[in-house]
């Protein structure tokens, strides 16, 4: 089990602390906390759906690995998409201003004014567009699957990484329904601070990240 968060710790931070993602989230925010909240409703959508086409296959495979201890071959090859992935994020961030991960200009200019089943669709489609988060996606799936912590217990793990994923943007909005006055400040805020760092922030995540599930493919696959 630690040896499975060891995994899905670093996946849930690189889901969860992305600049762009939180922004929008903020700025659907000005439309209504019913906007908001399906386009947090969207990205969920598109992770529980990729668990459930994904989870049986990836447990099929797991079930053929190797009891070694380690991750299995699967899992050790995803592991090391993801720290070639989180190596050329971070690259790409210190050689450019433009960000990977950041909606279409067009999307974000009429945020404000989006209605809840547009939001919706902008969630869902954000992530299941995205190639880092289809690796992210498939990463938990795979090291829960070689966990092999039986059916009730991995889809439980897997709903928890979901929810953990977007931690920060729930969080926003329970903020923001709690506290709807305190809130528009404090956000903003966020958000200022977010546009401000976020090249730091995600070169930062790039190469811890990248240099931790190198470790962990290299181990699986035993050369270290």
């Amino acid at each position: 089990m630690v040896e499975l968060w060891g995994t899905l710790v670093p996946l849930i931070i690189g889901s969860a602390l992305v600049p762009v993602q939180i922004v929008a989230t903020v700025v659907l925010l000005r439309s209504s906390l019913r906007t908001a909240v399906a386009w947090v409703a969207g990205m969920a959508a598109v992770r529980l759906v990729q668990g459930v086409l994904f989870g049986l296959v990836f447990a099929e495979i797991g079930a053929g690995s190797s009891a070694s201890g380690g991750p299995g071959v699967v899992g050790s090859s995803l592991l090391l998409v993801l720290a070639v992935l989180f190596y050329v994020t971070a690259v790409r961030r210190w050689l450019a201003d433009d960000d990977p991960d950041a909606p279409p200009p067009k999307w974000m200019s009429r945020a404000e004014s989006m209605t809840w089943p547009s939001a919706f669709g902008a969630g869902f489609g954000y992530v299941a567009i995205s190639p880092k988060f289809w690796v992210f996606t498939l990463g938990a799936i795979g090291a829960i699957a070689d966990a092999r912590l039986g059916r009730t217990a991995a889809v439980a793990t897997f709903v928890a990484f979901v929810a953990l994923a977007l931690s920060i943007n729930l969080g926003v909005l329970v903020f923001a329904a709690v506290a709807p006055t305190r809130s528009a400040t404090a956000l903003e805020r966020l958000v200022g601070w977010l546009q401000r760092n976020n090249r730091v922030v995600v070169i930062v995540l790039g190469l811890v990240f990248g240099t931790w599930f190198l470790i962990k493919a290299l181990w699986g696959f035993g050369v270290l």
